[in-house]
């Protein structure tokens, strides 16, 4: 069985100025919703389950999806106050039922291998791999450190960066690893989580060159328009 979670419940304040009052994984590139774009990459690469992490504006999904039909089962787990990433995550992996999850961001499109992903994940023994982006000439996002060997030794804050490798959005976790178990309520996956017990823990990054989007400010939600024709005709 190949699971993912997907967090689908921001809020998409830094797009109003171009979107409507939508979630941001609902944002319409090129008249399509953004999370049509990631089911349709879902099966692509044969996933059979999609646990789907929703709160703000989440009857505006749930109703999309009724609209629909799918290729694969969907579980949304709805959040009855803001719980963060961390806190997210956390209740949505109560849902799974394989050995290893996906995670990806709602509002990011990564076209990485998912295979070779998951070999990369498991040969690892990690405990969280991440999928990272290399970037050249970059300030918009921090960059992960890494030993010869991948595994993450660090973390950057945002700034001006000639080369280095960012979090791309998709994480693999394996469903019983105790880097959530008996978390709850509200926390950051990435402060709370990564940025916190990468010292102690064996968390990797995979690099992949695959296309990489993140709708997240203006700028680039125009981009997609743009590139998604190319990349989905």
């Amino acid at each position: 069985m190949r699971e993912c979670i997907i967090l689908a419940g921001g809020m998409g304040t830094r797009l109003q100025s171009v979107v409507a009052d939508l979630p941001k994984c609902m944002a319409p590139i090129n008249g399509r919703p953004f999370l049509l774009y990631i089911f349709e990459w879902l099966k692509k690469h044969d996933f059979d389950r999609i646990i789907l992490s929703l709160g703000y504006k989440s009857e505006s999904i749930i109703d999309f999806l009724n609209d629909h039909t799918w290729p694969f089962e969907i579980v949304p787990v709805i959040e009855k106050e803001p719980l963060g990433t961390g806190g997210a995550m956390a209740l949505a992996l109560q849902q799974c039922k394989g050995l290893q999850v996906f995670i990806m961001n709602g509002d990011t499109f990564f076209d990485i291998d998912p295979d070779e992903f998951l070999e990369y994940h498991l040969q690892s023994n990690a405990e969280l791999t991440i999928a990272a982006k290399p970037l050249t000439d970059y300030n918009r996002y921090g960059s992960l450190l890494c030993n010869s060997e991948g595994r993450i030794t660090g973390f950057t804050e945002k700034r001006q960066t000639t080369e280095g490798i960012i979090n791309g959005g998709i994480y693999l976790l394996d469903v019983n690893s105790s880097v959530l178990s008996g978390r709850e309520g509200r926390f950051s996956f990435e402060t709370d989580i990564m940025e916190k017990e990468y010292p102690v823990r064996q968390f990797f990054a995979y690099p992949d060159n695959g296309y990489f989007i993140d709708i997240g400010i203006p700028e680039d939600y125009r981009k997609a328009e743009i590139d998604f024709k190319k990349l989905f005709g």
